[in-house]
């Protein structure tokens, strides 16, 4: 199966989606800072089955607007207001990764009249964190401006699936592999949140949640502990010999996992 293109537009914010159709209920992936939607397409493909799957190039990222003028979490949770409610979805599954699994938290817990399930992946909401801009800074700095060939791109992003993920989000002009964001926009995003904790929009969902974390994971053993005892899940898992993009890493463990959570809902 393959996917159509769909336009968005919230407030002048244009957003680009992959819909890859299927008869079932909404499916929405939600993916991380500087990704974009195709980072999810052999998931996408396989769950399509079953749901009804829409992938977002949230904003300032991939093909949707990149210079929004509002990059706050709010910003992001009334995105996926708007794509569902554009697009004809109810009671959606909001999947994300990342930064993807944050605003898909606070989307559930904001939102809980339109989520139906969770499925957070490598995703945390504690703050606030005044380092963590820094640290983004910092790693956008170890990047070349550009790259000479996708190739280079790949190799440069730790090669495999997940090197060729990374490169997929890359677009070519005057022969060489650029970002499809712009770095200050991306920093401004993670300003904002790195400004507050969001530990109670955890504690405010409602609906069947499966956590999903790396066993290499970005969130420390005490920031797991501190989410669970705020809010215990209805699933979680570590991820054996993973790491941070474990859903381009082992996208069949991952399908698998999502699949086996979201069956147990309707048995």
């Amino acid at each position: 199966m393959t996917w159509t293109e769909r336009v968005v537009e919230r407030e002048g914010v244009r957003l680009v989606c992959r819909d890859w159709g299927g008869d079932g209920p909404g499916l929405v992936l939600l993916h991380g800072l500087a990704g974009h939607a195709g980072e999810w397409d052999v998931l996408a493909g396989r769950l399509s089955s079953a749901y009804r799957v829409v992938a977002v190039d949230q904003r300032g990222q991939g093909a949707s607007e990149r210079f929004p003028s509002d990059v706050s979490r709010a910003a992001f949770v009334d995105d996926v207001v708007a794509v569902a409610d554009q697009l004809g979805l109810e009671r959606v599954v909001l999947v994300g990764q990342s930064m993807g699994g944050h605003a898909a938290i606070l989307a559930a817990a904001r939102h809980p009249e339109l989520v139906r399930a969770l499925v957070a992946i490598e995703a945390d909401v504690a703050g606030p964190d005044p380092e963590w801009p820094t640290h983004i800074r910092r790693w956008f700095d170890s990047w070349p401006a550009s790259f000479p060939s996708r190739d280079a791109a790949v190799q440069f992003f730790g090669g495999g699936a997940v090197g060729m993920g990374w490169a997929d989000g890359l677009e070519e002009r005057g022969g060489q592999w650029w970002p499809r964001f712009d770095r200050d926009v991306m920093v401004q995003s993670v300003e904002d949140a790195a400004k507050h904790s969001f530990a109670h929009e955890w504690e405010c969902v409602t609906c069947p949640t499966l956590l999903m974390l790396a066993q290499s994971s970005f969130i420390s053993p005490a920031r797991v502990d501190e989410l669970m005892r705020r809010r215990v899940p209805t699933m979680s898992v570590s991820v054996r010999e993973t790491h941070h993009d474990l859903h381009l890493e082992q996208p069949d463990i991952v399908y698998g996992l999502i699949s086996q959570f979201l069956a147990g809902l309707s048995a």
